[in-house]
């Protein structure tokens, strides 16, 4: 009997509330700013989110957190709404925090007629100078004792658009001593003169992450508010401004975000390599967004596995990403169907085989299903077979094909090399072999040999395209970028390399919609730049991998 899984330290909160009355039905919410595509650190709170709604029999908004019009585009908005459905999860309500910028202006009065808020005139770096350090208490701005009235004038100025972005702020006033830089007199409010992709120019203010997360939760009556570790020392603040406005209770809890190697997960650095071409798109397959993965043929369920591997912690750590691509293989090795694919040709004839004819062999689409689906392969008398699977000086442990050796090809027959034809340069152009008709599967007495080796008819393989993708960087802790070094220095030269193959005709009326296995290789996906006479395939992962998970 499976051991029963711990819970998680989330998911022990969730039934002490349930269990306690604290709530009655869980409401979580995932945030994502439009300013991006999501990625695999996504697919970890999303994963999160939405399954511990789904256990306890609660339910999860999508809000996006759209609180800055300079760098959020409706293209993020569209693209975030489609990653979440092809993971496979379904939002209660969508929301945006611009849905509720009249309520946090209403707020952001009444902190104001509260002596709660001030508008200051300091420039950012005044401000910022101003905070102090962990050790050395902040400097009370010139501005913080305005009057009310005055502050309130100022603050409807700075919404009716009198003044120039950066010439004032919203402050709120709380302590410039506090332990907690964060209780700092933050900003609530700074002037942006930019069109927003929803308000269009009804505003020129916009609210801070701080100031808007937590009441945008409140709102929603949201019971759990899940979030990265990063933002456990907003989590005080957060709570400050929901009892100072005395509005539902709502409260943030907050959990290790993903860290893998070989990888960034920095929107900034990632929009940064398609600004300047270093990638194709946000949906290069070497690109860790979730829009990067599906092209490159990772599944929604490889995903969903990993991200209950790691599980949920609240101390950070770096996982490998080999973990990630074992999950991907063992998705693939149950589900994908498999063609025999030649990738470095030498042919290969069968010298008694007759001229002309073609025999079809029904061959499995899932050796995990014998009895499931099947393909028809042909066999003709001269074939392709991959040239690492002949060794003319071949070691006495080399079980492939070598002179006067014999293999199976695979499905088909037994066959023995019994002469190789070189070119003029010593390079194998061809070799003359003889079949045992007897030893087709199924018919006569069976022999067993060492060595099967797939292989593909001449006459019908097609030809077609490979991007062999591997990792974008080559420093497996990315958060390690020496100082004197920048993060685009460890671009992999190698992540991306081309060749060309020839496949059985099966593979190209492939329409299972997941990537499938190169028998022997790897496995492999067609991409959207294929084409009908040059068919494209991103390979997704290679076929082994010495890593086994804990």
């Amino acid at each position: 009997m499976e051991e029963e899984r711990k819970l998680n330290f989330l998911e022990e909160i969730i039934e002490q509330d349930l269990k306690s009355g604290k709530v009655d039905s869980i409401l979580t919410r995932f945030p994502p700013e439009p300013n991006g595509y999501l990625h695999l650190g996504h697919a970890k709170s999303l994963c999160i989110n939405f399954g511990l709604a789904a256990k306890y029999g609660g339910k999860t908004n999508l809000r996006y957190d759209d609180t800055n019009p300079v760098k959020e585009d409706v293209e993020y908005v569209d693209s975030i709404k489609e990653d979440i459905r092809w993971m496979g999860f379904q939002w209660e309500k969508e929301c945006y925090a611009s849905d509720y910028f009249d309520q946090l202006y209403e707020w952001a009065e009444e902190l104001i007629k509260r002596g709660l808020a001030y508008v200051d005139d300091q420039s950012q770096e005044e401000i910022s100078k101003g905070r102090g350090t962990v050790d050395q208490p902040g400097i009370e701005s010139p501005w913080r004792n305005r009057s009310v009235e005055e502050n309130l004038k100022l603050f409807r100025e700075m919404r009716d658009g009198k003044y120039a972005d950066g010439e004032k702020v919203l402050r709120a006033k709380i302590d410039m001593a506090h332990p907690n830089m964060m209780f700092r007199d933050p900003l609530l409010y700074r002037i942006k003169h930019a069109s927003h992709h929803r308000t269009g120019d009804k505003w020129c203010i916009y609210p801070m992450y701080d100031y808007t997360h937590g009441q945008c939760d409140s709102i929603e009556n949201i019971t759990h508010s899940i979030c990265t570790l990063e933002f456990d020392v907003h989590r005080p603040l957060y709570d400050w401004f929901i009892q100072t406005l005395g509005i539902y209770p709502s409260h943030q809890y907050e959990f290790a975000r993903l860290n893998l190697t070989y990888t960034l997960m920095s929107k900034r650095k990632l929009l940064e390599l398609v600004q300047k071409g270093l990638v194709s798109g946000w949906d290069d397959p070497r690109m860790p967004t979730l829009c990067g993965v599906r092209r490159r043929g990772y599944t929604p369920e490889s995903l969903k596995m990993f991200c209950d591997k790691i599980g949920v912690s609240k101390r950070d750590q770096l996982i490998d990403i080999q973990l990630l691509e074992w999950c991907v293989r063992q998705d693939l090795n149950a589900r994908s169907n498999r063609y025999m694919v030649v990738q470095d040709p030498v042919k290969l004839t069968i010298t008694n085989y007759p001229e002309g004819q073609v025999e079809w062999f029904d061959c499995p689409l899932n050796p995990a299903e014998p009895e499931g689906a099947s393909r028809r392969v042909p066999f003709t008398r001269e074939l392709y077979i991959e040239r690492a699977d002949f060794m003319e000086d071949a070691p006495k442990k080399f079980f492939r094909l070598k002179p006067d050796g014999e293999v199976r090809l695979k499905y088909t027959y037994i066959i023995k090399c019994e002469e190789v034809i070189k070119d003029e340069n010593g390079n194998v152009t061809e070799l003359r072999c003889t079949y045992d008709p007897s030893t087709r599967p199924g018919a006569g007495e069976w022999r067993s040999v060492k060595g099967t080796i797939h292989w593909v008819s001449c006459e019908s393989a097609r030809k077609i395209s490979l991007r062999n993708y591997d990792r974008l960087f080559t420093l497996a802790d990315m958060s390690q970028v020496p100082e004197d070094k920048d993060y685009k220095d460890f671009l992999n030269p190698e992540s991306l390399t081309y060749a060309s193959a020839w496949a059985e005709p099966a593979l190209l009326e492939d329409k299972s919609g997941i990537a499938v296995q190169f028998e022997r290789t790897g496995y492999y996906v067609l991409d959207k730049d294929s084409t009908e006479s040059e068919p494209v395939f991103n390979r997704t992962v290679t076929l082994k991998d010495s890593y086994k998970p804990e």
